[in-house]
C-alpha cells in the first residue's frame, strides 16, 4: 500500500485526492486506478464508468462520489515525460492487482475468522461488548486465550493488556507512565474496541469525554478507556453475564438533578 501510494505521489497526485473517499486500498478505488493508471487516462473517465466500478461494489452515494472523484481527476498538474509516466503507471497497476488479490484472501480468511469465533462459548459476552465485532472479538479473544483462571483478577488481565499504567515511586518523586511492555497485537485491537465504543456506549464517551476534560491526550485517554472496557470484559467472563451499559458505567454516571 505504501508503494503504491509513493508511486502516485510521484506522477499521479490527483489520483489520491480523488480516491480520498474510497480509501486508496478498497477495490473499488483500485479497479478505477487500473482503468485509468495515468493522469491523461483518468481525466478522460466519465461518470458513467466511474458510477459503474462504485456500483458493482455497492458502494453509496455514488453519484455524489463519481463527481467528486471525476473533479479531481480534471484538475490539472505538472505532468512527466510519456516514458517515465507510463513506468510508473505499470507499477501502479501491478501493486493495484496484487492489493485486490490480498483484498479477496483476506476477505475469504474473515470468513473462517468469524465461524471460529462464533462457535466459542465466550463469543456471546464478547459480542455484548461496545466496540466489538466479530473480528476483533476473534483478536481479543485470541490474545487473551480463554482459561477461565489464566487472570487472577482485572487488574491482572489489564497489566497483561497493557492498559494499566505503571507506577514508579522514588523517594519523593512519584511518576505515572503508560506501560508499552505489551502485545502490540492485543493493544491494537484494544484501541480499534475504544474507538468504536465512543459511537457505541454513552458511558464509554462520557468516560472519554472526562479523560480529555482532565487535558489528557487523544491516546491517553483512549487508551484509559481500554483499560476500563478490560476490566468490564473481565468482569463478564468471570459472572458469564452479558454487557450491560447501566451496570457498567455506574460508578461514572452524571449526578442526578436535584
Amino acid at each position: 500500500f505504501q508503494r503504491l501510494r509513493t508511486t502516485l505521489r510521484e506522477y499521479f497526485p490527483a489520483a489520491l485526492s480523488a480516491y480520498a473517499d474510497l480509501e486508496l486500498t478498497s477495490t473499488d478505488a483500485l479497479e478505477l486506478l487500473i482503468k485509468a493508471p495515468t493522469p491523461a487516462a483518468g481525466a478522460k473517465l466519465t461518470r458513467s464508468q466511474i458510477t459503474a466500478v462504485l456500483a458493482r461494489h455497492r458502494s453509496h452515494n455514488r453519484e455524489a462520489k463519481a463527481n467528486t472523484i471525476q473533479t479531481a481527476l480534471r484538475q490539472p498538474q505538472l505532468g512527466l515525460p510519456e516514458p517515465v509516466t507510463t513506468a510508473y503507471a505499470a507499477a501502479a497497476t501491478a501493486h493495484a492487482r496484487l492489493i485486490i488479490a490480498l483484498n479477496e484472501q483476506i476477505a475469504a480468511m474473515e470468513v473462517q475468522v468469524k465461524a471460529h469465533f462464533l462457535a466459542h462459548p465466550d463469543a456471546e459476552i464478547y459480542l455484548s461488548m461496545p466496540g466489538i465485532a466479530e473480528i476483533t472479538g476473534a483478536r481479543v479473544l485470541a490474545e487473551f486465550g480463554d482459561d477461565p483462571t489464566r487472570y487472577t483478577s482485572a487488574k491482572a488481565r489489564k497489566n497483561y493488556a497493557g492498559t494499566s499504567p505503571v507506577t514508579r515511586a522514588s523517594g519523593k518523586s512519584h511518576t505515572v507512565q503508560a506501560r508499552y511492555v505489551r502485545s502490540n497485537r492485543l493493544a491494537d485491537a484494544l484501541q480499534r474496541q475504544a474507538f468504536a465504543a465512543l459511537r457505541a456506549s454513552p458511558g464509554a464517551r462520557r468516560y472519554y469525554d472526562k479523560q480529555r476534560a482532565r487535558e489528557a491526550g487523544y491516546n491517553p485517554a483512549l487508551r484509559q478507556l481500554g483499560n476500563r472496557l478490560v476490566g468490564i470484559l473481565h468482569g463478564c467472563l468471570k459472572t458469564r453475564t452479558h454487557y450491560d451499559e447501566a451496570t457498567a458505567w455506574s460508578h461514572h454516571a452524571q449526578p442526578q438533578a436535584a
